[in-house]
């Protein structure tokens, strides 16, 4: 039999969640060849790699990322899109949290990309439609396959600015028809950012709207919710609303119940969950496996700061009127916000990522001195909005409550900017095997690798993918169960993972022994 490689020896773990067993995985072309009786000891005049020890998976799947553009910034990008690779990433899902590079009307792209600076570390592109995104990704060499959802903070703005006021039914209906093309066009489904400006300006029925045209292409809707602190269980509320009134299949991102006030309530929301999905909701839910989350420093602003997008942002802040109502809005809060500080306090939210002064990096807002306001408020005026911050806000039991949860995937949630980014980026899927699986005994590695393969190819309809079986396409990891563990740190946040042996992606060989090859065999998914 002629193969391009044999991987012999090893334990598979089919993505289906079904027991180790032992078979020889054939590459031929750019799909698998399954040989359970053992396949040639020549390996059919291809590659043959020895997996004794080892466990074969399906490349894992990252259901929640933001590498919409970091293979777009050239050198620039290039350690920050090793990251996810090197842990064994061979499909990442983009445009989540409602913020993606498309679509746009051509007269609103301009001030997009202003504003998209901050999310996205760079001079990124923004595209009226997929079909552009897609043709600028197939002109960038990546090491791993890419897809992404559409942004409904991206489409609000793309189609009425960044002001806080209800679409216009013509304008809703010209969001409505951004999304179904994009969609038609294959686009992974509709996200919402409904803690982020202009995603918070959009109301139910707006969301409902947008959700019915996801319904009708059979893709799912993506939400990060609009408040994951203390009135969690009312915005997963509003969530299910929309998933009724729309008929969409109902995705919620990165499920955490953050902030003191929101403490152990997991013990409400996953029953809640669980309850729907026997009375038929089509339900699921992504998580990472830290207690620490990571946003904009922006968004440590009321929403009404944010009005406009970042330049005027930045005005109202050099305003000093301005600056104290919004400290007074923090300390009293606002109806409907989802108040990170308040919920806190500046002691537990860290910079990340501020490239003009590294020197903040990794310190809190307290510890920059003065009011943290004023901090908060001087260092995004010298960073021009972009900022990254890590917000220590949640409690261990909540997190592995969610990871346990049957129908709980992975996401990193990572975002690839310069400076300290949240190791998530660089760490989370062998965090899961290592410290949760192995060491911590939450559930057998052939339940996780499901979480991270079978299970998110299920949700986002990626066909033959996140299975090792005949015919499907050829993306693999090869790690060892005895030592695969997370390298990455707050202080060293790409360190890469030990015991990831091999990545192969399309049947070309991506990473060898920890480190990345030359190939870049990745391409854009799903059109």
């Amino acid at each position: 039999m002629s193969l391009d490689m044999l991987i012999s020896g090893g334990l598979v773990a089919d993505g289906t969640g079904s027991p180790l067993r032992r078979a020889d995985v054939g590459v031929r072309g750019d799909r698998l060849v399954l040989l359970p009786g053992g396949g040639p000891s020549d390996g059919g005049g291809g590659r043959v790699i020895d997996a004794a020890g080892l466990v074969v998976a399906p490349g894992f799947i990252d259901v929640h990322t933001h590498s919409d553009a970091v293979t777009l910034l050239g050198e620039a990008g290039r350690e920050l899109a090793a990251a996810p690779v090197l842990m064994g990433v061979t499909v990442e899902i983009c445009g989540n949290c409602g913020s993606s590079l498309f679509p746009a009307l051509p007269e609103r792209v301009p001030a997009l990309r202003r504003s998209s600076r901050a999310g996205f570390g760079g001079n990124i592109p923004i595209f009226q439609d997929y079909e552009g995104f897609v043709e600028a990704h197939e002109r960038a060499p990546r090491s791993n396959h890419l897809t992404s959802l559409v942004g409904h903070g991206t489409l609000r703005a793309g189609v009425l600015g960044y002001e806080d006021r209800p679409a216009t039914p013509a304008e809703l209906d010209t969001m409505c028809a951004l999304l179904d093309d994009a969609l038609a066009a294959g686009a992974a489904g509709l996200s919402t950012g409904l803690i982020y400006t202009p995603g918070t300006y959009g109301d139910t029925a707006e969301v409902v709207a947008l959700a019915r045209v996801a319904a009708r292409h059979g893709k799912p809707y993506v939400t990060h919710l609009r408040d994951e602190m203390s009135r969690v269980e009312e915005a997963l509320e509003e969530a299910v609303e929309i998933a009724r009134r729309s008929g969409a299949a109902l995705h919620v991102s990165h499920h955490k119940t953050a902030g003191k006030h929101a403490w152990g309530k997991t013990l409400r929301t996953l029953p809640r969950i669980a309850a729907l999905r026997a009375q038929g909701m089509d339900l699921t839910c992504d998580v990472y496996p830290y207690t620490e989350g990571s946003t904009s420093l922006s968004a440590m602003f009321p929403p009404w700061a944010n009005d406009g997008g970042t330049e005027a942002l930045l005005d109202r802040l050099r305003d000093r009127g301005q600056r104290d109502r919004m400290r007074t809005a923090i300390e009293t809060g606002v109806p409907g916000w989802e108040n990170t500080v308040g919920n806190g306090g500046w002691d537990r939210i860290s910079v990340a990522c501020a490239t003009r002064h590294p020197e903040a990096e990794g310190r809190t807002i307290a510890e920059l001195g003065g009011d943290p306001v004023d901090a908060a408020a001087e260092l995004l005026l010298a960073e021009e909005g972009e900022v990254t911050i890590i917000s220590h806000s949640m409690r261990e039991d909540d997190v592995q409550r969610v990871l346990s949860s049957e129908f709980a995937m992975i996401g990193s949630d990572g975002v690839p900017k310069p400076g300290h980014p949240h190791p998530r980026l660089a760490g989370t899927f062998p965090r899961v095997l290592g410290r949760y699986s192995r060491d911590q005994g939450l559930f057998p590695v052939e339940t996780a690798v499901h979480k991270m393969t079978g299970m998110a190819a299920d949700r986002f309809g990626l066909e033959d993918r996140g299975v090792v079986r005949d015919g499907a396409h050829a993306d693999l990891v090869l790690f060892d169960p005895g030592t695969v563990a997370d390298g990455a740190t707050y202080a060293d946040p790409l360190l890469p993972p030990v015991g990831i042996r091999a990545v192969v992606v399309a049947g070309r060989l991506a990473v060898q022994d920890n480190r990345l090859t030359e190939d870049r065999p990745g391409r854009i998914i799903g059109r």
